[in-house]
C-alpha cells in the first residue's frame, strides 16, 4: 500500500456553502487552502478533485425520499432544508453529493491499497440524519461511508471519532444499538450548545452499551482538558481495537469561533491526529480518513486542519 496521503479539494466541493452571509459560507474550503499552500503541504500530498456520488450511493444512509426533496429544493433554488438553519440554493444537491462522492473515492483508494489516509476540508457532515439535515449538514458524508464499508467491503468494527464542538447526533443515534460502530466524541456540553445531546450517560443501547464514549466539554475548556480526555479517547478506542477510522475533526471547538465557548489551539486537532494514526497503525492497518467537519473562524479552521493534514503526512513518512 502506498504511504501517501491524498487530499480532496475542488471547485465541485468547494460550492458546499450557503449564501447571504451564513456562517457555512462557501469562502471555507479557500481558507484552508491558502494555508495549505503557505505550509506547502501541497507539495507532500496528492490533490484529487472530488467526484459525485450517484444517488444510489447517497441512498445507502439516507431515505430516498428525503434525496428526492433535496434534489427538488436545489432545482428550485430556495427554501429550507432543515427547520431553517440549512437553506437550499440552486446546486446544493450537487455540492452535497461532491462532499460524498469525495469521501466514496477516498475510501476506494483506501480500499484498494492506493493510500492509508485521506482529507478532506469540506466534510464531515455529522447532523444529517438518515429522514433529514439538520445544522448545515445536509447528507451525512460520514454515514455513506460506515454503511459502504459494511454493506461493499465487509468492513464491521468502524470507529468515528468527533473533536468538532457539537455533538454528532447524525451519527450517534442512527448507531446507538449497533455493537460493532465504535463512536467517541468530545464537544461542549448540549446544555449551553446545539444540538443539546450526547451526555455522558449516552454509551450505547443494549448490545451497544459500552461502544459509544461522549465526553461533554464545559464552556471555556482548553488544550490541558483536552488532552488529559483525550488519554481517555485513545484507552478507549484501543480497547475495542478498530479496524478503520474515522476522524471528524472540526475547527468550531478553537478559541474564537463565533459560534462556540471552547478554548482550544490548533495543538489540540494536531494532538489528536497523531494519536489516531499511532492507533489505526496498530489496529486498523493504518487506514484513517479525516473530515474537516464545522469551525466558522476562517484563520482557525485553516490552522487546525492543517495540523491534521501535516500529522497525516508525518505519519506517512515514518
Amino acid at each position: 500500500m502506498s504511504k501517501e496521503v491524498v487530499l480532496y479539494v475542488g471547485e465541485a466541493m468547494g460550492k458546499y456553502g450557503f449564501p447571504h452571509g451564513h456562517p457555512f459560507g462557501p469562502d471555507r474550503q479557500d481558507a484552508f487552502w491558502k494555508e495549505t499552500l503557505k505550509q506547502g503541504l501541497d507539495k507532500r500530498a496528492k490533490i484529487v478533485a472530488p467526484r459525485s456520488a450517484t444517488r444510489e450511493e447517497i441512498e445507502r444512509f439516507h431515505v430516498p425520499d428525503y434525496v428526492g426533496r433535496v434534489d427538488e429544493l436545489s432545482v428550485l433554488g430556495h427554501g429550507s432544508i432543515d427547520y431553517g438553519d440549512t437553506p437550499a440554493y440552486a446546486g446544493v444537491y450537487e455540492a452535497s453529493s461532491a462532499v460524498v462522492g469525495a469521501a466514496l473515492e477516498g475510501l476506494e483508494r483506501i480500499m484498494n491499497g492506493d493510500c492509508y489516509r485521506t482529507f478532506q476540508p469540506i466534510g464531515g457532515l455529522h447532523h444529517a440524519r438518515r429522514e433529514g439535515g439538520a445544522g448545515f449538514c445536509v447528507f451525512n458524508d460520514c454515514g455513506v461511508v460506515i454503511d459502504t464499508l459494511r454493506s461493499k467491503f465487509g468492513v464491521k468494527r468502524i470507529a468515528y471519532v468527533d473533536i468538532d464542538v457539537h455533538h454528532g447526533d447524525g451519527l450517534y443515534y442512527p448507531y446507538e444499538s449497533d455493537a460493532e460502530l465504535i463512536i467517541a466524541d468530545i464537544h461542549e456540553d448540549g446544555r449551553y450548545l446545539y444540538p443539546g445531546t450526547g451526555d455522558a450517560e449516552e454509551r450505547g443501547k443494549g448490545v451497544a452499551l459500552g461502544t459509544k464514549f461522549n465526553i461533554p466539554m464545559q464552556p471555556g475548556a482548553g488544550d490541558a482538558l483536552f488532552i488529559r480526555e483525550w488519554e481517555r479517547v485513545a484507552d478507549f478506542l484501543r480497547q475495542h481495537k478498530p479496524e478503520f477510522i474515522l476522524f471528524q475533526c472540526g475547527a468550531d471547538s478553537l478559541d474564537g469561533d463565533p459560534l462556540a465557548h471552547l478554548k482550544y489551539s490548533p495543538a489540540a486537532h494536531a494532538h489528536a491526529a497523531r494519536s489516531l494514526c499511532r492507533i489505526a497503525n496498530d489496529t486498523a492497518q493504518g487506514r484513517i480518513m479525516g473530515f474537516g467537519g464545522g469551525g466558522y473562524n476562517r484563520n482557525n479552521l485553516a490552522l487546525a486542519w492543517n495540523g491534521v493534514l501535516k500529522e497525516f503526512l508525518a505519519a506517512s513518512d515514518l
